[in-house]
């Protein structure tokens, strides 16, 4: 099912952010790292039994006052339970049902929504014995389980992508049956996705069809601009929820989540006077860990004061904040007045061609052993570490596999020069490059 989403609720301290980080690590045990990408804290890719799913920590909103405290996670809630797809409920079993756990509990019966109850730090049997009064708050499924340790997590787990169902993703093709692209416009709620979407849809011959998204209140757009065919996704023009307002940031996070599970570009756009947010560098971070291509649009150029190289130092001080990855198209544009929006488009169509880049091994190696033979990846135990041979995995993210006698021993600096190299010699701007080092 494209983009299942997983949301963590419970008041504070009850172990909600070591859970999450529990469940991440499953999917880093299971998948090789990817390189240069920090784990953001609250949203983040988890993977059990082959399945992949989203997870969303709703914790950190921790306030002076109780009453506040209460108002706050309450919002946090609503909007989990509205957009999320299963809920976990954590509380802990050292201080036992609080009233704010009942209030939680209440606000969560009265939901359609899978609940699954969380009791965490349950690590020896004392505790197992008091953690059974969890049983009188009436939820169906409830796991007993430690998240530092991790002793319980795989029943959790289990459960858990029981209710993944798999979906067949909506294929829009053109005349000659290939599937067509899919970009995604994610940023802030006030970043102007609306406007540049309006700015599209204007161009009313442009517009095929509308046709239904595989998620919930998300439209797919089919248009053909100047000879290109491309599908937008559209999570701008959703219905506005009563409850949403007070929480529009968590509540864009959400939806940006899911949309991005369904495109092969992500639009990211910024505001140009608000600059570069530490919700769209999470975002963005996130986008890379998908392994989806990236196009960076700052909108509301035009109500910038520029002098000669403020486009040029903007760009830089930008793509000082995104490193590593770096190699990402960045235009500067106006939705409003429809300054370079397709030149926009053109680039989001140049990095989905880059994302389904194929390069022929006999090349790869003939460039790649050059680089290597420059510099080499170095020593260990005395050995000289050597890497013979290189090819491209064929996986949807441009993935190199480089085979050498003692994989473990190539250091993460050399990785980055060997990505480095990669993009020197081949286009592959916009788009994440996985390398992997095996044993030949």
């Amino acid at each position: 099912m494209p983009g299942f989403t997983v949301a963590i609720v419970g008041r504070p301290n009850v172990g909600k952010s070591t859970l999450f980080n529990r469940l991440l690590e499953q999917r880093k045990a299971i998948v090789d790292d990817q390189s240069g990408v920090t784990r953001d804290r609250q949203y983040g890719v988890a993977e059990w039994t082959g399945k992949v799913f989203n997870v969303i920590d709703t914790g950190g909103f921790v306030s002076r006052s109780e009453d506040v405290f209460e108002k706050e996670i309450r919002k946090q809630v609503h909007i989990a339970v509205d957009e999320a797809d299963l809920i976990l409920f954590v509380c802990d079993t050292i201080t036992g049902i609080t009233n704010q756990d009942e209030d939680m509990a209440d606000v969560l019966r009265r939901s359609s929504k899978p609940v699954l109850l969380v009791v965490n730090k349950v690590d020896n049997g004392e505790r197992a014995l008091q953690a059974t009064e969890f049983y009188s708050l009436g939820f169906d499924n409830t796991f007993f389980l430690s998240s530092i340790s991790g002793s319980g997590t795989g029943e959790l787990l289990d459960e858990v992508v029981k209710h993944i169902e798999e979906d067949i993703p909506v294929e829009v093709t053109d005349n000659e049956g290939n599937p067509l692209p899919k970009f995604a416009i994610i940023g802030q709620p006030n970043a102007g996705k609306s406007t540049l979407l309006n700015a599209l849809v204007n161009q009313e011959r442009t517009i095929v069809s509308d046709i239904a998204g595989t998620t919930r209140d998300t439209i797919h757009t089919h248009y053909k601009l100047f000879g290109k065919e491309f599908v937008l996704i559209d999570t701008a023009g959703i219905r506005k929820k009563k409850n949403v307002h007070e929480d529009l940031e968590f509540y864009s996070v959400i939806r940006a989540i899911k949309a991005m599970d369904e495109s092969d570009v992500c639009m990211l756009l910024v505001d140009a006077q608000q600059g570069l947010t530490a919700q769209d560098i999470s975002i963005f971070s996130l986008a890379t860990r998908k392994g989806k291509g990236i196009v960076v649009l700052v909108n509301k150029w035009d109500l910038v004061e520029k002098a000669t190289n403020t486009a040029r130092d903007y760009e830089k001080d930008m793509k000082q904040r995104l490193a590593p990855f770096t190699d990402v198209p960045v235009i500067f544009v106006s939705a409003k007045d429809k300054t370079r929006i397709f030149q926009a488009m053109e680039k989001a169509l140049e990095v989905y061609d880059n994302r389904s880049r194929r390069i022929p091994t006999s090349q790869l190696n003939e460039i790649m052993l050059k680089e290597i033979e420059q510099f080499s990846p170095g020593m260990t135990r005395g050995y000289n570490i050597k890497i013979k041979f290189v090819q491209q995995v064929p996986t949807a993210v441009p993935s190199f596999a480089f085979f050498a006698n003692y994989p473990d021993a190539v250091k993460e600096s050399y990785r980055h020069y060997l990505e480095n190299k990669i993009r020197e010699h081949f286009n592959f701007s916009g788009v994440p490059v996985r390398i992997f080092i095996r044993k030949k």
